[in-house]
């Protein structure tokens, strides 16, 4: 009898609850779409607060461990548990056929890993300085990534082009969100001319190849330009070509709903047309809109990367993802230096979590499953 109770207690909240608290019960049990919104958490705060969780600066230079390999974290010594992992030191030496410099451990030497150390000074968040660092060694050097042909340290470098990359994606993607709405429900209400002239733009930039767009118009940014000039272009860039596939969405969607009941209760009320849109329309597919977000961002992050890879997007000293790939171009690479491939390990693993997460979400407004 009790679970009889129970049952009919759950059922009566689900049949109480909200479109949004049954997206959120849905959602809960799409197992890869937890896994992918919690690597989204975890590469966003470590992106955000990146100067705190990287050992080093990222224009410090070591010019003594020039295209130095990652440097292993360990906890055992000569099979003999170590209360504090450490590294160990780095001894070099030149192969006598290619001359090349060569690395090896030093066994003889181990530097300790320390947790909230003193180092390069910075200012967290931009305003607050310091100069305490999440991780890292009182002596010696510690390159869990390696280096790059300047002597940096990659694994900073790339903590930092997180914050880039990822950020170029949130932000292209509310611009192409905002045009998309505006822009799509304007021409699904007023319809006519409008509509038509719309959907021809819409169809000429989606006829135009997007990898030539985006190189022509990348290309077209002055060289002088400051970083922060140049990441706002790359940002319109990537936000021009976007928005069309959104547009016709919200326009098909306004299409099926400006002739229901709520929106002549609106009109009869005197709202304008505009509000109508904003405040009626649009919240009603909302939850599909946020699944399109999802799955719109892994494409800027892409763009972003291929642009600077190809040396037309971001130009040092400003780092992405992209830009620390321009440097892994050739076999040589993969052959004597593939650590220098590690930020597309982060490319792949950050658009697997926003497809992960975009098709649980998309399940979870399907409100046919």
């Amino acid at each position: 009898m009790a679970k009889m109770r129970s049952r009919e207690i759950t059922d009566e909240k689900y049949f109480v609850a909200s479109q949004w608290q049954l997206m959120r019960r849905k959602l809960m049990r799409h197992k890869l779409a937890i896994i992918g919104g919690s690597v989204l958490l975890f590469l966003y705060f470590t992106a955000i607060f990146c100067e705190f969780f990287s050992p080093y600066d990222i224009y410090t230079r070591y010019p003594d461990h020039i295209y130095a390999g990652p440097q292993k974290i360990r906890i055992f010594d000569g099979g003999k548990l170590s209360v504090r992992p450490f590294v160990y030191g780095l001894k070099i030496s030149r192969d006598p056929v290619s001359l090349r410099r060569t690395y090896e451990e030093d066994k003889n030497v181990k530097h300790y890993i320390r947790f909230f150390v003193h180092g390069d000074p910075y200012k967290l968040l931009g305003f607050v300085p310091t100069d305490i660092h999440f991780i890292g060694v009182e002596e010696g050097t510690l390159f869990l990534f390696g280096t790059d042909k300047l002597g940096r340290d990659l694994f900073s470098r790339n903590l930092h082009a997180a914050r880039i990359s990822l950020s170029i994606g949130l932000i292209g993607v509310a611009i192409s969100f905002v045009l998309g709405c505006i822009l799509g429900g304007l021409s699904g209400y007023y319809g006519g001319a409008l509509d038509t002239i719309m959907q021809r733009i819409i169809e000429f930039l989606g006829s135009i190849p997007t990898i030539p767009l985006w190189m022509a118009l990348s290309a077209a940014l002055p060289p002088a330009w400051p970083p922060l000039r140049v990441y706002l272009g790359i940002v319109l860039i990537l936000s021009l070509k976007s928005w069309g596939g959104l547009a016709r969405t919200v326009r098909g969607k306004l299409l099926a709903l400006r002739e229901e009941d709520f929106v002549l209760a609106a009109k009869i009320c005197g709202m304008r047309s505009f509000p109508i849109i904003v405040r009626h329309l649009l919240p009603s597919f909302l939850s599909y809109l946020i699944v399109r977000i999802t799955l719109a961002i892994p494409g800027m992050i892409l763009g972003e990367t291929a642009l600077s890879f190809l040396g037309l997007g971001l130009r040092p000293p400003v780092v992405s993802w992209g830009v620390l790939l321009k440097e892994a171009q050739n076999v040589r690479t993969i052959a004597h230096t593939p650590w220098l491939m590690i930020p597309g390990v982060f490319v792949i693993i950050t658009v697997l979590a926003f497809n992960f997460l975009g098709d649980g979400l998309r399940d979870a407004a399907d409100p046919y499953k």
